[in-house]
């Protein structure tokens, strides 16, 4: 006769923490988790793809894409909107999780997991996956020329056209190692101060904005912006990730939004028609007052109203890294085959291909790589058991009840 038997504590404690630190997602577990910055972070996302779908055919950014269907868009008003402080946002949320992390886990687990996540997908992926993304970026930029050079290189080319929106995650992990170094010499020193920052301080942080957004810019490739990049994260770290810090300024989050409303509508009517990627309209001051604003009235409005976890947000958090490293594949393979072969596709039925086919193309080449063990460490940063663990865990858990009842029974005859 087999007796039900009480968990014991060690068994529950081997569980959770099998589940919180091996299985994907498994932090949501962490009742102290902000669920807004996750419901910030999916959101993001969300704009960063409709964003490359209205991109590949602007009128104002001509380099890398499709091109525009006629010479006045108004969809295009879409890019100023967002351009000057979406990924900003992504980097002040990043150095709140950085902080957050850094709570409950040590140095030595920050830097392994940091470097597995973010710098093994931007190095070791592009060799293996996204390759793929850089042919078709050299197609639609013409730059693709099969016959005229060697294999070797034209495979050395498109592994460099293949970053795409990787440039993120690449500057993540250079400034989550400079965070280390920084940490090692402050010993929180700077973060306690932070946590007495008064709201107008953190609004006459605006000037550090502009500053930061005038240096450590490369002149090319315009998108690796280390100066206000990299103060947008350290900021996240050292300022918003306080939540007394964060309370003084969720009083104000109506005032926020309201000037970031205006300072918007007024930086795209000023600017439309001017590349907006570039200076002097990328980082004047009327860029940078809003891209401050902007973040500071979504990470208060987000707090107050959208620090909460439905069946969907939780989905859609957990499928956000895939569909930010996937989506710019399906985006630029569907543009620019109806580009090539079918031109005269009515413009509406274009941005619904385009946009359908980047979500969903995305969410089935996330559940597909990330199934198959070496591509999903190498393309998305996934630990080898992440997707099996709960498998592994309820067998060992089932081992050891059983090995349980045997002993008790032995001591029973």
């Amino acid at each position: 006769m087999f007796l039900p038997r009480k968990v014991g504590r060690k068994e529950k404690d081997f569980v959770l923490y099998c589940v919180k630190n091996h299985c994907k997602g498994g932090n949501v577990m962490d009742p102290a988790r902000k669920l807004y910055l996750d419901n910030i972070r999916w959101m993001t996302v969300v704009l960063v793809v409709i964003y490359h779908v209205v991109y590949m055919f602007n009128g104002v950014q001509p380099f890398g894409v499709i091109g525009p269907f006629r010479e006045h868009q108004l969809q295009d008003c879409f890019q100023y909107l967002v351009y000057p402080w979406f990924m900003a946002l992504l980097f002040v949320v990043s150095g709140m999780s950085a902080r957050y992390y850094l709570q409950s886990h040590t140095t030595k687990q920050f830097l392994k997991d940091k470097t597995r996540k973010l710098l093994v997908p931007s190095t070791i992926g592009l060799f293996v996956f996204q390759w793929l993304l850089g042919i078709y970026n050299l197609k639609i930029g013409g730059g693709l020329n099969i016959a005229g050079l060697p294999m070797p290189i034209l495979y050395l080319i498109t592994v460099l056209s293949g970053v795409g929106p990787l440039w993120y995650i690449q500057m993540l992990w250079l400034f989550s190692m400079l965070l280390l170094v920084v940490r090692k010499i402050e010993k929180d020193r700077v973060w306690n101060f932070c946590s007495k920052a008064p709201v107008w301080s953190v609004l006459m942080l605006t000037i550090i904005v502009y500053g930061s957004a005038q240096v450590l810019n490369t002149p090319v490739v315009t998108v690796y912006r280390f100066g206000i990049y990299g103060f947008c994260f350290f900021a996240g770290y050292f300022l918003f990730s306080h939540e007394e810090v964060m309370e003084r300024l969720c009083k104000w989050w109506w005032m926020f939004d309201a000037a970031s409303a205006v300072l918007g509508i007024s930086y795209t009517v000023r600017y439309f028609g001017e590349n907006y990627a570039i200076a002097p309209v990328l980082n004047n001051i009327h860029a940078c007052v809003y891209c401050w604003f902007a973040i500071l009235g979504i990470l208060t409005t987000m707090k107050n109203y959208a620090d909460i976890s439905t069946a969907f947000t939780h989905w859609m958090a957990k499928k956000s890294w895939g569909l930010y490293i996937f989506h710019y594949l399906p985006i630029a393979v569907i543009s620019y085959e109806l580009h090539e072969h079918a031109p005269d596709t009515p413009e509406v039925l274009v941005y619904l291909l385009v946009g359908i086919g980047a979500f969903v193309g995305a969410f089935l080449l996330n559940e597909l790589i990330s199934r198959i063990p070496i591509l999903r460490w190498c393309v998305l940063g996934m630990g080898i058991g992440e997707k099996t663990c709960l498998r592994t865990i309820w067998s060992r858990f089932a081992k050891s009840t059983v090995t349980h009842r045997t002993n008790w029974q032995k001591k029973s005859e």
